[in-house]
């Protein structure tokens, strides 16, 4: 699960100026009419950053739980830029039956025109998004392809792998004392996992890294310098990341090689290959999906383990127990991607009580869905003991059902059963150092301390 991060609100990350959207004169009646008297709802705009994204996160979910509550599908206004031109607004969806439905529903709510909020060109979706902006047939031949490289050899190659390089991880930072979580731990598991995965050579992994940084970044200052044009950096990030890929590539043809990227290069399904520019647009994909729900989900784990230590004595307690469930509460907690555009196919189509016209977004903001009240009791406490956990970290059920989250949830339980084995005091020791962003619920840095090994 992967896209653009900076264009997913339509706007320029950083001040806003201008008037305020037009939104905001609409937030005193819900989309019938009918009259909202949660303070919640008073100038919510789910499209800005500031100040509902960069403020405290206690400030978004009561916004969340107003919307589910009184306004479920909400029309909300696309921001105008010097970079893109405001687009036609957007449905927030944010109740989880609702969700689900919709992610059921690809003959009725496709993702083909884009799964930004904002309208992109047909080429720069499809490079960024690769399948996760497809509809069938060709998402259906996209994901058959591919899904002959999973084989049940490579998947326990995998496997193993993930281990060794977490056990790697701790070695690194095991007698320093304290580290950024982040940097240090989390974002290096997924990438040397994907790397490793595609065969990229170890030399160029902290390059994969910086590139997907930035294609991951939103803007952020800390990535993209503010005189730098965004669109500008993420092209020339994502061609990076692409060279990387073709190389490896024309390296692979042809050969025996049991990476992935052989197996995907010589692949052979139905008479069809994937050609190199699908190639590196799943790589692209991959570098992007595979970094932001793992090493998010992992670090934000940390945050919630640290601020609720019951749940983290619970885990302890029974690690090889509590650690399937563990995990899939973290990323309903984190919910590391926070949203994901569809289109209406057709006039009429209906969602709940809402009847869409064709052409229009709407947007499953998932973040909401996994703290919906009507599906998860008490859905603010972290319980590591959480069953059933439906959530939609891994977006909703369907044909956009992230084809890694087998993997993720991996790499999530295997690296806390090494941290919690190897430096069982490690907790954080300050507040997270958030992505500015509404599409990626990102950590840049969170600093930790430990016993050293």
């Amino acid at each position: 699960m992967a896209n653009l991060g900076l264009l997913s609100g339509g706007h320029r990350i950083g001040p806003q100026p201008g008037p305020v959207p037009m939104v905001t004169l609409m937030t005193n009646t819900s989309a019938a009419g009918r009259p909202l008297e949660d303070p919640a709802l008073e100038d919510l705009d789910l499209s800005r950053i500031d100040p509902l994204w960069s403020g405290p996160m206690e400030e978004r979910l009561d916004g969340f739980s107003a919307l589910r509550r009184h306004d479920p599908i909400r029309f909300f206004a696309e921001q105008d830029t010097e970079y893109l031109a405001a687009g036609p607004g957007y449905w927030a969806v944010t109740r989880h039956a609702d969700v689900v439905e919709a992610s059921r529903r690809p003959d009725a709510f496709c993702s083909g025109e884009g799964t930004n909020i904002a309208d992109l060109p047909p080429e720069f979706r499809e490079f960024f998004g690769s399948m996760i902006s497809m509809d069938d047939p060709r998402h259906a031949r996209f994901r058959k392809i591919v899904s002959a490289g999973f084989t049940p050899r490579m998947m326990r190659s995998l496997e193993d792998g993930v281990a060794s390089t977490a056990a790697g991880i701790v070695d690194r930072v095991a007698g320093l004392g304290s580290c950024d979580f982040v940097t240090e731990v989390a974002a290096r598991l997924p990438l040397v996992v994907i790397c490793e995965m595609m065969g990229i050579a170890p030399e160029r992994h902290d390059e994969v890294f910086d590139l997907s940084n930035i294609v991951l970044s939103q803007g952020d200052p800390e990535y993209i310098p503010e005189d730098v044009n965004p669109l500008e950096a993420f092209l020339a990030a994502g061609a990076g990341l692409a060279a990387i890929m073709q190389e490896t590539a024309a390296d692979r043809r042809g050969g025996d090689g049991e990476d992935l990227t052989s197996l995907l290069v010589n692949a052979e399904v139905d008479g069809e290959r994937l050609t190199t520019e699908e190639l590196s647009a799943f790589f692209v994909l991959l570098c992007v999906a595979g970094n932001e729900t793992t090493r998010n989900a992992m670090s934000w784990g940390l945050h919630f383990l640290t601020t609720n230590p019951d749940q983290r004595d619970r885990w302890m307690a029974d690690i090889e127990g509590v650690t399937p469930t563990a995990v899939d509460e973290i990323v309903r907690m984190a919910s590391p991607v926070i949203h994901f555009r569809r289109t209406a196919t057709a006039d009429g189509v209906r969602l709940g009580d809402h009847e869409f016209k064709a052409g229009e977004k709407l947007v499953l903001w998932y973040a909401s869905a996994n703290r919906d009240e009507t599906v998860f009791a008490d859905p603010d406490r972290f319980d590591v003991t959480r069953d059933p956990n439906p959530h939609v970290g891994f977006g909703g059920p369907g044909p956009h059902f992230c084809l890694g989250a087998h993997l993720a949830r991996r790499q999530i339980g295997v690296m806390y059963r090494e941290l919690f084995t190897r430096l069982p005091d490690i907790h954080a020791t300050a507040e997270p150092d958030r992505l500015r962003s509404n599409f990626v619920n990102g950590i840049k840095h969170l600093p930790c301390a430990y016993t050293p090994e």
